[in-house]
């Protein structure tokens, strides 16, 4: 069902200028945040001090998701009603600490999906959708610049970072693997990097590099949560760190050495928590437990539970990691094996209407 709300402005008639002012910011701001914003018109014949606009939308939900950006983004209006009304000025940009207070929040109550975008415009898509954060992914991102995952540079994943996070207005927090060190103190400068990139949140992981021994010692996996800690407070940021522990993710099935781990990262000083490769009720409850009241980060690659289930056994976040560059991936991969096998093209079909895409990209 399509809905159309009907706004009708009573003006300052010696304001018009600072409504033209406010039209234009608002071509920007509804288009990025879900509407479809049919126009404006200005005060109209026989008058000086009434103007309206129509903006459209596919169903009530997107109606109500549009809602809820606009309260997230604290959106505020140029100064052009009459005096009774408040006197607000600017548009929607939000600072990093207006986005880093929005994600603290995020993780204070409930459950939330946390997708992991691979490019700008991936990310651009997801806000559109009216996710309420973003989760950068090192293996997402490392195919898109044609490397395999844990083979990019600290340089790579910060202008990545940097570019994304200019290009939302929503919180991101980045992937930042193993903080490109094994040392804490080169751990430390590198976060201290990945803060200045404008991230909301960021992870660490305890993963070596190395099959053979899969995870740091334990001793140096907790100072280099601290050294990451430390490194996020030294100028006040208030981004969110998150300690994460590759064990099960890397074949060391040891449930007891995860929530042991898990339970030090969070003494360090990470604010979230992380075990990808837990998936069962019984690991994930037992996670919780042992890190409570501290949030936990949920991986779902593939099959697992909802967004209603992971709540109930006190999950505060989910995030995908590679699964959407999979799935686009996946596309791509299937329709050029039937070009190259075949010599046809019938999977262009199912592509995304290049029309839906430049209108959801068309705004930041």
């Amino acid at each position: 069902m399509t809905v159309t709300v009907f706004i009708r402005y009573q003006l300052d008639p010696f304001k018009r200028a600072m409504f033209e002012e406010y039209s234009r910011n608002w071509l920007r701001i509804i288009p990025k945040c879900g509407g479809d914003l049919i126009g404006y018109w200005m005060p109209h014949e026989g008058t000086n001090n009434i103007a309206y606009a129509l903006i459209c939308f596919d169903s009530l939900a997107s109606y109500e998701s549009y809602r809820a950006r606009l309260r997230l983004a604290k959106a505020m209006l140029l100064a052009y009603v009459s005096p009774r009304s408040q006197t607000l000025r600017g548009e929607i940009m939000l600072t990093p600490a207006d986005k880093r207070a929005a994600f603290r929040k995020l993780h204070e109550a409930g459950c939330f999906i946390i997708p992991n975008p691979f490019d700008v415009g991936s990310a651009k898509a997801l806000q559109h959708l009216g996710f309420k954060a973003l989760a950068s992914t090192s293996a997402g991102f490392a195919w898109t610049i044609g490397k395999a995952d844990n083979r990019v540079t600290v340089d790579d994943v910060c202008d990545h970072l940097t570019a994304i996070c200019a290009a939302v207005d929503i919180p991101v927090n980045a992937d930042f693997e193993d903080g490109f060190a094994h040392e804490p103190d080169k751990v430390a400068v590198n976060v201290g990097r990945a803060v200045k990139t404008g991230v909301a949140g960021l992870s660490i992981e305890d993963y070596t590099g190395d099959a053979a021994k899969p995870l740091f010692d334990r001793a140096l996996a907790v100072e280099r949560i601290q050294a990451a800690r430390q490194a996020i407070d030294a100028d006040k940021s208030g981004v969110l760190l998150t300690g994460r522990c590759e064990a099960f993710l890397r074949g060391v099935k040891d449930l007891d050495l995860l929530i042991d781990r898990l339970t030090a990262y969070a003494e360090a000083g990470a604010d979230c928590l992380y075990a990808p490769g837990i998936a069962t009720k019984e690991e994930i409850s037992a996670v919780v437990r042992a890190v409570h009241p501290k949030p936990v980060n949920l991986l779902v690659g593939a099959a697992g539970p909802s967004l209603a289930d992971a709540g109930s056994l006190g999950v505060r976040r989910i995030s995908v990691g590679g699964a959407l560059a999979r799935m686009a991936w996946a596309g791509v991969m299937k329709a050029a094996k039937e070009m190259a096998e075949q010599g046809t093209f019938g999977e262009f079909a199912n592509g995304y209407p290049g029309g839906e895409l430049n209108k959801m990209l068309m705004f930041k």
